[in-house]
């Protein structure tokens, strides 16, 4: 990271994370922390011997705080080699033979970026090429893939994979490879920081591999440029308490620390997946096309529970919200009836008014994804929900107004690589609940403010990674990391706000990206 110096923020837009009004004012940062948040002209004997940073009708934030990502997927696009230049499937075979010929003969064989309309003779023409040797070959994307008999061997998935989780035991692999897995974190800290992340909540499937051995060297080398809060989603065994006791004890810094766990509980709605209290619409006979281990569960949520480890489980079915919920009644709570450990959940996508009230008594957390409409248009999703749920129930989808008047404390995910951060086009659906195309706004009343927004991104991101107490609001003795947007979000059209960038990002009071620079 950079070397620190005095350095002044000054502009007509400071959002301080709080949820108050924006103000014209100055932020003063010294070495890695925030000296200053004042409201008025900047004093020139101020100016003198800083770095001022004049940033006019800019917005200054706080850094925005992602409480679900996944790089083990995002690594999916650059793992092995290359083969965006292929135009056909046998192109596809020679450039893989070629990268294969530079490799030891132990090694397997992975690539990525192939042009996904290409799908004639793939995985047959890859035994082909690799009758005895494991090969792996993504599309652009890494949504499709190609993989061979050996692979399917040594990988146990085939070709009708559909989740991140099938493929953990190539994750453990590449994870592994410090030579690969290094650098490539250091590139997604990179293109986080250029989103003005300065926070992640991180999941790794299981122990996660041995990278955690990266994170402790990047710590200790002073090269991490965002903080990683990173947790266990348990998929070829249980949930492992006694990592999560050696992890908790492990990584105490500034940057790396372990948060807990995370797991799936039911799937998607559209898939007739998510657990429904009352039967889908288009099947009378269904409320969840999937078995979910509830006592599982509720087991490792409490076992993990009693020893201060928290959960985030993942619930898009108003049933699955409601469950959840009444496994974390059980947990250990305060004097006003809170849950100790700051459980979560993750995205609960359509929900029951009735527990979003519930939710918030509980002082459970909400990790909801405020950039999910950007991947729908208006006539499927909302085709689909009318299909599945019908019109009065649907009512109930991505409410996150009744969230916000309930007393849910809101953070922000991505589930990247589902979508890269992008807080402009968060709040362009979040607040004006279109899709992409524009047009009519889908249940415009259970939107956000842009300010609610923005305090998920950060004060909410911070509460959620524990640590409201150094970071994600403006305030002085905290961490100095900052995200400036180039506009007034405030005030521009809000249907002109996803043409808003991030230009500048500080973090531990130093300038890990600016748009100046990038450009020069």
């Amino acid at each position: 990271m950079a070397e620190h110096t005095q350095i002044v923020l000054r502009s007509n837009c400071i959002f301080d994370g709080t949820g108050a009004e924006p103000f014209s004012g100055y932020v003063v940062i010294r070495d890695e922390r925030i000296l200053q948040v004042v409201q008025g002209d900047l004093p020139s004997e101020l100016a003198h011997g800083s770095t001022v940073y004049e940033l006019g009708n800019r917005t200054i934030c706080p850094g925005f705080a992602d409480a679900h990502t996944f790089f083990t997927g995002w690594a999916l696009n650059y793992l092995g080699v290359d083969l965006s230049p292929a135009t056909d499937s046998s192109q596809i075979g020679q450039i893989a033979l070629t990268y294969a010929n530079s490799l030891p003969p132990e090694k397997p064989v992975w690539g990525h970026g192939w042009d996904p309309t290409i799908v004639t003779g793939g995985p047959q023409n890859l035994d082909r090429v690799f009758p005895d040797r494991p090969a792996v070959l993504f599309a652009a994307g890494a949504e499709t893939f190609w993989i061979n008999s050996a692979a399917i061997q040594r990988y146990g998935f085939d070709n009708s994979a559909d989740c991140n989780e099938v493929f953990w035991r190539l994750m453990e692999e590449f994870l592994a490879d410090h030579a690969f897995s290094k650098p490539l974190f250091q590139h997604y800290m990179q293109m986080l920081n250029r989103q003005g992340v300065t926070s992640v909540k991180e999941i790794g499937y299981d122990t996660f591999s041995t990278f955690p051995e990266v994170l402790e060297q990047l710590e200790r080398d002073n090269a991490m440029t965002l903080r990683v809060h990173f947790m266990s989603q348990p998929v070829k065994e249980g949930a492992n308490l006694d990592y999560a006791r050696r992890m908790r004890q492990r990584f105490q810094g500034e940057f790396v620390r372990f948060s807990g766990f995370n797991r799936m509980t039911d799937g998607s709605i559209s898939q007739m997946c998510g657990y429904l209290k009352q039967p889908y619409r288009c099947a009378p006979d269904t409320q969840c096309a999937q078995e979910i281990d509830w006592a599982l569960i509720e087991r490792e949520v409490l076992q993990a529970d009693a020893e201060g480890f928290r959960f985030s489980l993942n619930a898009q079915g108003d049933a699955a919200v409601a469950r959840v919920l009444d496994i974390y009644e059980k947990c250990c709570r305060d004097s006003r009836g809170k849950v100790c450990n700051r459980h979560a959940i993750t995205e609960a996508e359509f929900s029951d008014p009735q527990d979003l009230e519930r939710m918030g008594q509980l002082g459970v957390i909400c990790e909801f994804y405020p950039q999910i409409q950007s991947i729908a248009d208006r006539a499927g999703k909302v085709g689909m929900i009318e299909e599945k749920l019908g019109t009065e129930r649907g009512a109930g989808y991505w409410n996150r107004r009744k969230m916000a008047d309930s007393g849910v404390l809101l953070c922000c995910g991505t589930d990247l690589p589902l979508v890269i951060d992008d807080i402009p086009q968060s709040l362009y659906h979040s607040v004006t609940g279109k899709f992409p195309e524009g047009g009519e706004p889908f249940h415009p009343e259970n939107t956000l403010t842009v300010s609610e927004v923005l305090q998920a991104w950060t004060s909410g991101g911070a509460y959620d990674m524990y640590r409201e107490g150094d970071t994600g609001t403006l305030a002085p003795g905290n961490k100095a990391d900052i995200a400036v947007l180039d506009a007034n979000v405030f005030a521009m059209p809000i249907d002109e706000v996803r043409k808003a960038k991030v230009c500048l990002t500080l973090v531990n009071g130093a300038v890990v990206y600016d748009v100046w620079s990038t450009e020069g």
